[in-house]
């Protein structure tokens, strides 16, 4: 599979390539740069990053992650402002310290906290996701959707991610067209994503962030659609945060003399081939987990071994799962690691 780059960059670069000459290096004195073009034009030179070391695997605490207990939501939570984008119920709250949050409500809720750990340990950049089993959110309305987990002020199963500040995302990227084409970092979150079913592998669910004093980062910036099934026959075929699909579905399709093929269904309904564009655009996403060098799997299965059967559990118990979905979601993450290792 080629990969190849392009990313998705606001309209006034492009003005600004005109006008500043960056293609021979050259800048008009009178066209002054403003932040955000700066860190466009970072991410152009090729200041890019994926992935960092994960340090002592075997030491890293998978309850918290990649977020701060210090850091938690304080205090009282008001509302903001209901966001109607996408399927999952979210709403936008503030707290006492003044940091804006987004809440999002139920499966995916849980299941993105649990990957976001997950990735997190094996050296990707990923949200702050803190999982609380309920909040009490002041000046609540009756919201469009979500009201099966509402109570009066009391809000269940719900996932904080506190909100960027907007000059902070810088664009987004797409599987079919990144920097890091065939690189053993980029091969090795393909990996992940099929070992953790991610089945919805659209652009939009990709960010690039600008982080002070660092190079952009590549995020994976929704990781909802994970732990159940990525596919079958009929509508209504994919899952998420089901440990029984989860469990029951495949994770190595083909492995051949150097490449393996991993296991994402993304191929829509039949019928739905009356429109060629969007079934080809689903379809390709099973490209994501094919044609992996078996060198790369084994590098990643490596890393993903360090971690103990406990720190595996504790994903899934930052989650709020029930002690017996913790167990068995971790199994089947144990065993997937496992089957890298074979290779």
């Amino acid at each position: 599979m080629r990969l190849r780059v392009r990313t998705f960059l606001p309209i006034s670069f492009a003005i600004l390539c005109f006008t500043s000459g960056l293609a021979s290096g050259a800048r008009q004195e009178n066209q002054p740069q403003t932040e955000k073009d700066k860190q466009i034009i970072e991410v152009l030179r090729g200041t890019r990053s994926l992935w960092r070391d994960p340090g002592a695997i075997e030491s890293l605490n998978l309850l918290y992650g990649s977020a701060d207990p210090e850091h938690a939501p304080a205090g009282r939570l008001i509302f903001v402002k209901e966001d109607t984008v996408g399927a999952t119920p979210k709403f936008e709250v503030v707290d006492e310290k003044g940091v804006h949050w987004k809440v999002k409500l139920g499966k995916e809720a849980q299941s993105e906290t649990a990957a976001t750990r997950l990735l997190w340990a094996m050296g990707y950049f990923v949200d702050q996701d803190y999982y609380l089993p309920e909040i009490r959110v002041s000046g609540l309305p009756k919201l469009t959707r979500g009201r099966e987990f509402i109570k009066g002020d009391v809000v269940h199963q719900a996932r904080l991610e506190p909100l960027r500040k907007p000059h902070q995302m810088i664009g987004s990227w797409s599987w079919t067209d990144t920097p890091f084409t065939g690189t053993r970092e980029m091969n090795g979150l393909r990996i992940m994503m099929a070992l953790m079913n991610n089945w919805d592998l659209k652009s939009d669910n990709n960010s690039i962030y600008a982080v002070e004093g660092e190079a952009p980062h590549y995020v994976v910036s929704d990781l909802g659609a994970t732990f159940g099934k990525t596919g079958g026959v009929g509508f209504g075929s994919r899952t998420k945060s089901d440990l029984e699909d989860y469990a029951a579905s495949k994770f190595i399709d083909d492995v051949g003399a150097k490449e393996v093929d991993l296991t994402i269904k993304s191929r829509p309904f039949f019928l739905l081939a009356v429109d060629p564009f969007h079934y080809s655009k689903l379809t390709s996403r099973e490209n994501v987990a094919r044609d992996i060098p078996r060198t790369d799997a084994r590098w990643l299965g490596g890393l993903l071994g360090r971690l103990s059967i406990e720190q595996i559990r504790d994903c899934f118990r930052a989650a709020g799962y029930s002690s017996e979905a913790v167990v068995g979601f971790a199994d089947v993450v144990r065993r997937r690691i496992a089957e890298l290792n074979e290779l």
